[in-house]
This record gives C-alpha cells, structure tokens and sequence, in this order.
C-alpha cells in the first residue's frame, strides 16, 4: 500500500474481476475505495477458489483494502442510495467504476444529473452492450486455436483472466487521466471498457492481426515454442524441465557456451549459409535443426550441473514447477516484501500482496485486509452522504441497508 492516491474517494459497484481489479489497484495506490454490493453478496462473494469454512478466497483477494456498503438494490431506496455514494460531493470524489449496464439507474446520464463532472468507468463485455467475459471474448478472438500442442485441433482455454486483468489496469489508468483532465477544468465523462476493445486492441498492437490479414490465415500451433524466436522446454538428465529463452545476441552466445554446443551450431551455421547469432527470426525458422542439439546437451546433464552455469552466464532459463514449490520460493512469495502475512474476513490468516509496484523513495504501508460484506455501512453513509444516526436506523429496520 502507497499514499500516491490518498485523498481520493473512488465507489465501486461492481462483481467479478476487471472493474474490482481496477478498484484494488487504486486502493492499493491509496485511494478510499468503497464498494457497494446487494445485501447477502453479490454474484461475486462466493466465487470459488474457496476456504475449508465456504469463505471466497477469491473476494478476499480482490477486495482488499476497500470499505463494503451492503444495500437492497432492489428497493428504490437502496438505488437511490447507490446513485448518491457514487455522484457523492467533494472535489476528491465523484469517481465510480463499474460493470452494470450502460442503461439502468447507474447509467451516466442518472448519475451525471446528480453531478455534472462525474467520472465513471464502465467495463463491458462487448461494446454494443452484449453480454461477454474473459473466456468468451478470448475464444472470440481465436486464442485458444493457437494454443496447445501443434497436432491437436481442440481449443485449449488458458487458466488466467488475461483481458480482465487488462482491462482492470487500463480502467485504473483510464480513471486517474479523465482525474487530470477534470482538474484542468475539462470536466466529467464516461469512458466504457469493453473487453472485446480491449482484446482486440491488444492483438493488434502485437501485430497478430496484421500478421493473419497479409498472411491469410492465423497463426498455427506450435506447443511450447516461443514464436519468432528461439525459447522452448527441454529435459535434463535427471528429468527436469527448464525453460530456455534465447532472444538477444548475448543470450544466445551465452546458451550455447553454457551447453558446449557453440561448435555443433556454428556447423549448423555453415551447412545453412545463416548467421543465428544476429537473427533471432532465423533461429526460430531453423528450430527443428537446432532443437536436437539442444535436448542433447540437456539430457546429458542434470540440473543441478546446468543451472549454476546458466546463472554464471546470464542465460535466460526458468525452472517448470508447481505452485507449491512457488510459494516456497524466495524471490516469488517466501521472502518477497511484497507479501504481508495478515487475518482476512474467513478468519484465516494468509500472506497477501500490497501494491505489485515498489516504489524505493516510499515505505510501504501495511496490506489491508478485505472487508466483512457491508462492514462499513454506517460509517460511509455518515461520512459521505451525511446521514444523520435516526435516518440510518431507519434504513436498517426497513431492511434497505445492512
């Protein structure tokens, strides 16, 4: 956690992972983030991966850090109340993300009625207002017929949230630059997410889509190697798999004097009339002449033998393991200041990561926790809405707060 956002009141109503991503990074920069969810949970609370006593692990990730409001979103009331926290005064606040439906009673043009320079950034699923997530916008967009192995013609879904992730980010970055506009006396706006924009602008600033469009079709399978370069698993003597990445000039001359095989390349050289050392697009052509010399050299060490003399040459290797060797892992989570052992709302006590960036110049402040749903109900519509405690009651008995 950082204080660069300190200051700033941000209200989230939202559920699954792009626009409480983006909230839990702003958070974790040191905004006040308030999330409002439906009395109960919304579809997210329960999300699996779950704890041995039902809590989501998932929610508590996803959440730390920000104030939960519990509202019947059903009732009129709690709407109104929604609309209120969400376009709530102040020259700090103003600030909503979301992921309702454009239209609705969270739509811009109810909220920007109750205040004309709000900021609200909308996740979509599709920009006609569709209904789309990670795994479908990505088979949409023809991943998982590249993915897997090059003589299998199923889909293989990767098991990462890549395009919620992406869009959680952009719409941090989104929301702090309409802020810098307001403040220069641009006003207010929406700006919508979809992640079908999102992905679609993504495969094309990589160059996929150019690369099918001139070549007339997409790009085919080819297991674990690293497309237009040299990198690929190979086993060791001991049966170990390592990761290899040759990319620059200097990681490949440095792969080839750790393995002993500069020699058998430098024939392959001569016998093809190219020069891999300058080429990495070459290297990647050649593969099938050069892969065997490399699983040669593999297999006729171990990987205690190969690992130090990759490290003293600065190749570019990573060892395949699983995630509970991960987490013993010094660099990744064991010792990494990042984590921060602290009690969550299941009662379990688990290391928990503050912001993924380090700032040297700053002390990192403790990690906090996620909220109890609705744990922070009195105090914000006290604080925020300014609520006196009679109206607050009432609230409650009439079940439109909780």
């Amino acid at each position: 956690m950082y204080d660069l956002l300190k200051g700033l009141r941000v209200v989230e109503g939202a559920a699954f992972v792009a626009a409480p991503t983006c909230g839990l990074y702003l958070a974790q920069m040191g905004a006040e983030v308030i999330r409002f969810d439906n009395i109960g949970g919304g579809p997210d609370f329960g999300r699996w991966p779950l704890a041995a006593n039902g809590s989501s692990l998932y929610w508590e990730g996803l959440n730390k850090g920000k104030k939960s409001v519990a509202l019947d979103l059903a009732h009129p009331e709690g709407r109104e109340i929604a609309q209120a926290l969400a376009a709530a005064p102040g020259e700090d606040g103003g600030l909503f993300v979301t992921n309702f439906p454009v239209d609705g009673f969270l739509s811009y043009e109810k909220l920007k009625a109750l205040r004309d320079d709000l900021i609200c950034v909308r996740v979509m699923g599709w920009a006609d207002g569709a209904q789309g997530m990670d795994y479908t916008i990505n088979a949409a967009l023809g991943l998982p017929l590249m993915t897997g192995p090059a003589d299998d013609e199923r889909p293989v879904n990767h098991v990462l949230a890549a395009w919620d992730l992406l869009t959680g980010a952009y719409c941090a970055f989104a929301l702090v630059s309409a802020l810098l506009a307001r403040m220069r006396g641009q006003g207010g706006r929406e700006i919508r997410a979809p992640l079908s924009d999102i992905g679609a602008a993504t495969m094309a600033n990589l160059g996929f889509t150019a690369e099918t469009l001139l070549a007339g079709h997409q790009r085919p399978r080819m297991g674990n190697d690293i497309f237009g370069a040299f990198g690929r698993d190979f086993t060791t003597k001991d049966g170990q798999k390592l990761m290899l990445l040759a990319i620059t000039p200097k990681q490949w001359s440095k792969a080839l004097e750790a393995l002993g095989i500069a020699a058998e390349v430098a024939a392959a050289e001569a016998e093809l009339g190219v020069s891999f050392a300058t080429d990495e697009g070459l290297r990647f052509t050649h593969r099938a002449r050069l892969y065997p010399l490399f699983e040669r050299a593999f297999a006729a060490r171990t990987a205690a033998e190969l690992t130090p003399a990759f490290d003293a040459g600065g190749v570019t290797w990573g060892a395949y393991q699983t995630l509970e060797a991960a987490l013993e892992d010094p660099r990744l989570f064991k010792d990494n200041p990042m984590f921060e052992t602290v009690r969550h709302p299941s009662g379990l006590s688990y290391p928990a990561p503050g912001a993924m960036g380090t700032i040297p110049q700053d002390a990192r402040r403790p990690v906090r926790p996620a909220p109890r749903l609705g744990q922070h109900t009195d105090e914000v519509l006290a604080e925020v809405l300014g609520l006196p405690s009679t109206e607050i009651g009432r609230l409650h008995d009439q079940g439109v707060v909780a």
